[in-house]
């Protein structure tokens, strides 16, 4: 249990309560009060984010208790939770000990990427690694990228991609790239594309989808989604690519990013994705996962970020950057249609994605 008896009594205070016997192993575990200084990275943040990332482990209700409390001071004056912190400004931590356990050790790993500079990093997710941790994962993408980058003052997700979906994925080296980046998405001014293959006759070269999404969560806490009038607004548009007999490839153009948006507006629509193991059709996926003549085994989920437009955070340059399709998702294309050579993607989407 969290040790919070501390957070209604000054330093000082504590420092009387405690025994003059103690040896120097036993003072080294007691929370000491913490001065931290905010940089210009750190800056324009509420100061609650700031408090749950500096104390991590510490539970949400407890970070607010402190704040309320007064504890918590800003160049020596008390804040709200809504505070947002300027570069220079000096936030007083009170001392928090939590129950000590083992710590993960999350493995340093890079990933391809497809741009970095100051400003962004942005890599090609392969898919079954999720891209942070939770929920029964130990760790995804953002911690092993700042294990293996130890350096790095700050890496954040700009956005996230599901466990099973490969792709374009952007990661911000500044707060100030993060918060643009938020912005253009709110504003609808970025465009991302994905690759997906889906079961059914798809007949309409471009069809809008236009279905209100709701979230909820299962009895064991799974997170799902489910089509619902009073759902948020949703709107998916979808190019049909090429057809493989009882398949059809199409390109997915987000106009809102709801969670799981294209898998269930698909599935709602009556086409599943190939390999979803949420929305999809199970027993098809059981069948896939075997190879069947000149058809290959499959056992990923057929969705993949391969195209993302935005404008850069520092010189407002448009920026289009391309994931070629996973050797894994081409190489089942072609058994689809008996291993030919040729384009698997119109218009030289797959060459110039690999580029």
């Amino acid at each position: 249990m969290k040790d919070l008896a501390r957070f209604s009594r000054g330093a000082s205070e504590s420092a009387k309560a405690a025994p003059a016997s103690r040896n120097a192993t036993a003072s080294q575990s007691v929370p000491q009060v913490q001065l931290l200084t905010i940089s210009d990275e750190e800056a324009g943040q509420r100061i609650d984010n700031f408090l749950l990332r500096v104390c991590k482990g510490v539970p949400k209700s407890h970070i607010y208790r402190v704040l309320r409390s007064g504890e918590v001071r800003v160049n020596k004056g008390r804040i709200d939770q809504t505070y947002r912190l300027a570069e220079g400004d000096v936030v007083r931590v009170p001392p928090i000990r939590v129950a000590e356990k083992q710590e993960t050790v999350v493995p340093g790993a890079e990933f391809r990427i497809l741009l970095e500079d100051s400003h962004l990093l942005v890599i090609d997710k392969p898919a079954g690694v999720a891209v942070h941790g939770g929920s029964g994962v130990s760790y995804g993408v953002i911690e092993q990228l700042r294990a293996a980058r130890p350096q790095a003052k700050f890496l954040e997700l700009v956005h996230r991609l599901d466990r099973d979906t490969s792709g374009v994925l952007l990661i911000a080296k500044k707060r100030s790239a993060l918060t643009n980046l938020h912005d253009q998405m709110r504003e609808g001014t970025t465009d991302k594309r994905y690759f997906t293959l889906v079961q059914g006759d798809w007949k309409n070269a471009r069809q809008h989808v236009k279905l209100p999404l709701f979230k909820y969560s299962t009895p064991d806490g799974e997170r799902r989604v489910r089509v619902q009038a009073d759902g948020q607004p949703s709107h998916t548009v979808f190019s049909l690519l090429r057809r493989f007999g009882d398949f059809a490839l199409l390109e997915a153009e987000l106009k809102t990013g709801r969670t799981h948006q294209i898998r269930v507006h698909l599935s709602s629509s009556g086409f599943p994705i190939v390999g979803d193991d949420k929305y999809g059709d199970f027993a098809l996926n059981k069948a896939l996962q075997k190879a069947d003549g000149r058809r290959i085994a499959f056992k990923r989920m057929f969705l993949h970020a391969w195209r993302i437009s935005f404008r850069h955070p520092e010189s407002g340059d448009t920026v289009t950057l391309k994931a070629g399709l996973p050797q894994e998702c081409a190489s089942f294309l072609r058994s689809l249609e008996g291993g030919e050579e040729g384009e698997l993607l119109p218009y030289g989407m797959l060459a110039c994605a690999e580029g």
